[in-house]
């Protein structure tokens, strides 16, 4: 059953705010888009993330400009940007940071690590042994880290935009379900089209394509932006329906475990950022039905019979789920 459409405005004290926040969040969107040759839809999803406070998975190929989008919102956002190459022999130390004793001082002195920043790059996250793994949890979910009994608050905002190679996987330890659900998103940036990766190759910036992008806002102007997103409305019958789709994904025969309530939470906040960015102050079940196969896709896990037959997939399952589960007719009541 089709939504009812309704005029977009904002009655609250936060008017003004909330309509900056929406040209703001559409500027970082543009400006991305102008440069990069990955298509709009996999910035908006990563805009969309970042916007909802949330961390982004991009599973792909090498080469398709997974790190270079990451670089390329630190710039538009005027944001600190860390890079970390992550491999076997990784230690949690090399991520956090360690404390160094300086005997000038007496004291102990701490050096903060690469994921002291407003966005970490997590390249080829999936080649941490697990104990540097439980280092990225901890920074993910809470927001600090701690060594040696001291807790260390990070950035704020704080993105993180881990990356997994889905060959090569040799030498790679599988992200454990608790980390992966960690993620608000997962996706793919995919092949450029033809026409855009030749438009790369002759043009003047194909080997700096960063060098001409602005910043468009600041990381106070993010907070911001994630701050409106927060205060969009969310409808009972829409959180109804988030949780419909949730709870279907757990009485599956072809799933083994399903989303978690966190996953429902991330879909709600992922929601109303998409709202936000649509310029509107409250959810509707369309942008639920376009952000659950990134939201709860990854976060599945199936039966290990499931996998090679028939193509069952995550996606395939969370398609299947979207497809049957009621569209809610939606009533304003605020």
């Amino acid at each position: 059953m089709p939504e009812q459409t309704q005029n977009s405005r904002f009655s609250n004290p936060g008017q003004a705010d909330a309509a900056t926040a929406q040209t703001t969040v559409n500027a970082v969107i543009d400006a991305l888009d102008g440069v990069l040759s990955c298509g709009r839809a996999p910035i908006e999803l990563a805009v969309t993330t970042l916007a909802a406070g949330g961390h982004l998975l991009l599973e792909d190929v090498p080469g398709v400009g997974k790190t270079t989008l990451a670089r390329a919102l630190g710039t538009v956002i005027q944001g600190s940007v860390r890079r970390v190459q992550f491999t076997p022999d990784m230690l949690p130390s090399d991520l956090t940071g360690v404390s160094i004793y300086d005997q000038s001082t007496q004291r102990f002195n701490f050096h903060p690590g690469p994921l002291f920043a407003n966005i970490v790059v997590a390249d080829e996250i999936n080649r941490a042994n697990p104990k540097t793994q439980s280092a990225m949890l901890e920074a993910m979910a809470e927001g600090q880290i701690s060594v040696d009994g001291v807790t260390y608050r990070l950035p704020d905002p704080y993105f993180v935009v881990a990356t997994q190679n889905p060959i090569e996987l040799e030498g790679t330890f599988p992200l454990p379900e608790a980390q992966l659900d960690r993620f608000m998103a997962c996706t793919s940036l995919g092949y450029p089209s033809a026409v855009a990766e030749a438009a790369t190759l002759t043009s003047e910036y194909s080997k700096r394509p960063l060098s001409r992008l602005k910043p468009v806002c600041d990381v106070n102007a993010v907070a911001a932006v994630q701050d409106a997103a927060d205060r969009v409305h969310l409808s009972d019958s829409v959180a109804n329906y988030i949780v419909a789709i949730t709870t279907a994904t757990r009485r599956r025969e072809d799933v083994k475990f399903g989303a978690s309530p966190r996953a429902s939470l991330f879909l709600a906040a992922m929601a109303k950022a998409h709202a936000l960015i649509a310029k509107r102050d409250f959810v509707l079940a369309d942008d639920v039905r376009s952000l659950a196969v990134p939201v709860l896709a990854h976060r599945l896990v199936l039966p290990d019979a499931a996998f090679g037959t028939g193509g069952t997939t995550g996606r395939s399952i969370v398609e299947d789920i979207v497809a049957h589960t009621p569209v809610p007719h939606i009533v304003d009541r605020r």
